[in-house]
């Protein structure tokens, strides 16, 4: 899973400007050696990618221990050290988690800058890291969180992310893909009457990478822009209201076990779902092949994924790129160390070693020495009529008891359960947004 419903205590205080010096790491007493310590979320590409490239860095420099803390809920874990002032060096997790860490962090200005990582030469060779990133991987909200020009959060892997689907029930049925909305729908009526429901999620959580594209789709980049940066009213606009329209109309169709599945615990079956050829769509990222490789599956099953269906036919469509991150604490004791740790974890070495595990880093080249499978994601890439979207809502200043992702993702249960309306729904969006734009001015 890519990240985990963790009902973790609130992280909006943690003081972490005030508590450097503390025991996070440093050298070995009498050993001459380095401590790094490092923290990694345990994600759907497993835990051995990570300890095979440390391995690697370790055996170019024996100066340096590394020490490594992964978990499948890395939050829980490192909170309260780093509220005690007991930081990583190097950081390993992503924005869009419930438990919010990376996003307290950068509310808080509580990352390091790591625009001089772009500027270094990847350990062992003769271009720097920004040289072999791709186009338009840093720059955006998302690594550049203050619009300063400044990068905080590197991007470590990137993947397409959009409709999940088995391509051998297409096949097996004879259906299309649908290209527009008007098609989907026909064909959710189409599969009800062979039992079978036309969408689900994982959790709510997964609605981002739908919602960041549908409301590309719907209004164009300088309208997706406007609601992430919380322009005044941008929730009652028509484009607003036609992405909320199209969104509750998508979950009449959705899986009668959805909600009830959508939590930490039974994520996986909605998932499975897909497998079992009781759902046809659901919105998920690349990981989900490593992730569910050992489940059962019907025959013939292949996946597919496709990006949201056109509002118009023949419109420009938007798909989202997930981006997980990197990132160095400012309260971290050991942050030259960290940064070349940083900058090491694009070199070619390391690339392959997470690219086994369908880690696939932004970096030139990469998705050549991909498995067919995998690649054939990445291929929506090349589509002409498809356009990558990176990014997500603009850090402000933290406003108690609003939370703008649950407001737009989690409602999608209550929607789903008749607690709540569409009307509710996009005045509470409205709301939420009003306040964050009022405390980021």
């Amino acid at each position: 899973m890519r990240r985990s419903l963790i009902l973790a205590s609130a992280v909006t205080a943690l003081g972490l400007l005030t508590a450097c010096g503390a025991d996070g790491g440093g050298s070995d007493a009498g050993s001459g050696k380095t401590t790094l310590s490092v923290a990694a979320l345990e994600g759907g590409y497993g835990r051995d990618m990570y300890t095979q490239v440390i391995q690697a860095y370790e055996a170019k420099h024996p100066d340096v221990d590394v020490q490594l803390q992964i978990s499948k809920s890395i939050e829980d874990e490192i909170t309260p050290n780093m509220k005690a002032g007991r930081f990583p060096d190097v950081v390993v997790l992503g924005q869009g988690r419930k438990a919010a860490l990376t996003e307290t962090l950068i509310k808080d200005k509580a990352l390091e800058d790591l625009t001089p990582v772009l500027q270094a030469k990847v350990p062992g060779e003769d271009r720097t890291v920004g040289d072999k990133l791709i186009d338009g991987i840093v720059g955006n909200l998302n690594t550049n969180p203050y619009g300063d020009g400044k990068t905080y959060t590197m991007p470590m892997y990137y993947a397409p992310t959009g409709l999940f689907y088995n391509k051998g029930l297409f096949d097996k049925k004879g259906w299309k893909v649908p290209a527009t909305w008007d098609e989907l729908f026909a064909l959710g009526e189409t599969a009800k009457k062979d039992g079978i429901s036309l969408f689900t999620y994982p959790t709510a959580g997964y609605l981002d990478s739908y919602f960041f594209a549908l409301l590309a789709d719907v209004g164009g980049e300088q309208f997706y822009t406007d609601v992430m940066t919380y322009k005044q009213n941008v929730w009652q606009t028509p484009q607003a209201r036609q992405a909320l329209d199209l969104t509750t109309k998508l979950l009449k169709y959705a899986a009668p076990t959805t909600v009830g599945y959508a939590n930490e615990q039974d994520f996986t079956k909605n998932q499975q779902s897909i497998l079992d050829n009781k759902t046809l769509f659901m919105p998920n990222g690349t990981w989900i092949v490593g992730e569910m490789k050992d489940a059962p599956r019907a025959d013939g099953f292949a996946w597919g994924l496709t990006p949201l269906p056109a509002v118009t036919a023949g419109g420009k469509r938007y798909i989202t790129t997930s981006v997980e991150s990197v990132w160095v604490p400012s309260g971290a004791k050991n942050k030259d160390a960290a940064k070349e740790f940083v900058a090491y974890l694009y070199s070619d070495e390391a690339a392959k070693i997470f690219a086994k595990s369908n880690a696939v880093q932004p970096i030139q080249g990469i998705a050549s020495s991909l498995t067919e499978e995998n690649a054939a994601f990445y291929q929506v890439y090349e589509d002409a009529s498809v356009t990558a979207l990176v990014g997500g809502f603009a850090s402000t200043a933290p406003v108690e008891g609003v939370d703008i992702k649950a407001t737009l993702f989690d409602t999608a249960n209550s929607i789903i359960s008749g607690d709540k309306t569409e009307d509710q729904w996009q005045a509470a969006l409205n709301d939420a947004s009003e306040k964050l734009r009022q405390a980021g001015s």
